[in-house]
């Protein structure tokens, strides 16, 4: 059983601003999924990565004044998830008229050139997200048809799948958490798009022999700046690099560290504070 503690924050005054900020400094801690709520967010993490005193140490040190912020605990069983979602989720993801999430309990589904079903369980991704969004656009406006592709904390394999929809092959997904690699393979079988392969694991999951024409990446600041040399290694001159899950004021240091290996800026996105960045390998 992947059993998880969630934890609701109350965040007075509420804004979309700090429940943000609240969650990327969480997401540093191990949280995975963020929902929002009327007066504040509730945050996932798994039980065995919970710890009081570094939930603590991230309240404290929000870093704008003007904020209280208050929290309660609780335990979800892993099997619980969907109800959660459901509950919190109950409405289809439509982006720009394109592309339609949604999951097998939706009604009345929009109508969308790509439609994906998504039962995320404990997985992030599911189109709600403003860096999720980032990546839907960036896959949707690229010309990924025939290209092989490498989707880098996958979580749910939403944009791995919409790439094979799109007719992306040698798709490959990796996450490094063992419940969402069994997630990605369930969503990857409800949307018959089986050529996906999926692999558990970090950068080192990719393999030396690997070379693909484009690496899309949503995951944290950290983990970026980490793995962008191993990131490179993996595509040719040409290959394409979409990174999201930062804020605008990170944009500059990830840019200058993928400088060092040959991955040359070319445009940025930004919703809310919320960032992608597009690189092309010289």
């Amino acid at each position: 059983m992947n059993d998880y503690t969630k934890v609701t924050f109350k965040v007075a005054p509420v804004s979309e601003t700090a429940t943000d900020i609240l969650a990327a400094m969480l997401a540093e801690v191990g949280y995975e999924t963020f929902v929002p709520e009327e007066e504040g967010m509730s945050a996932y993490v798994q039980q065995a990565l919970f710890s009081e005193m570094a939930l603590d140490e991230v309240v404290n040190d929000f870093p704008i004044d003007g904020y209280s912020i208050g929290y309660t605990v609780e335990q979800i069983e892993g099997e619980d998830w969907n109800a959660e979602w459901e509950k919190n989720y109950f409405q289809p993801i439509l982006v720009d008229d394109k592309c339609v999430i949604h999951s097998t309990f939706h009604t009345d589904v929009p109508a969308a050139e790509y439609d994906i079903v998504i039962d995320p369980k404990m997985a992030f991704g599911t189109g709600y997200h403003q860096t999720t969004c980032h990546m839907i656009r960036s896959i949707l406006a690229a010309d990924v048809c025939g290209k092989s592709l490498l989707d880098m904390g996958c979580g749910t394999a939403l944009l791995a799948i919409l790439a094979a929809m799109r007719g992306a092959t040698d798709v490959v997904a990796i996450d490094i958490d063992e419940f969402a690699y069994e997630n990605a393979l369930e969503n990857i079988k409800l949307n018959n798009t089986p050529d996906i392969e999926v692999r558990l694991g970090g950068a080192e999951a990719i393999k030396d022999t690997d070379c693909y024409d484009y690496v899309v990446a949503n995951i944290n600041r950290n983990i970026l700046l980490a793995d962008m040399n191993r990131y490179a290694e993996c595509m040719h001159s040409g290959s394409v690099l979409f990174i999201s899950g930062f804020y605008v004021e990170d944009i500059e240091v990830l840019v200058a560290e993928a400088a060092k290996y040959g991955l040359e800026f070319v445009r940025s996105a930004e919703d809310n504070r919320w960032a992608m960045v597009e690189f092309v390998k010289k």
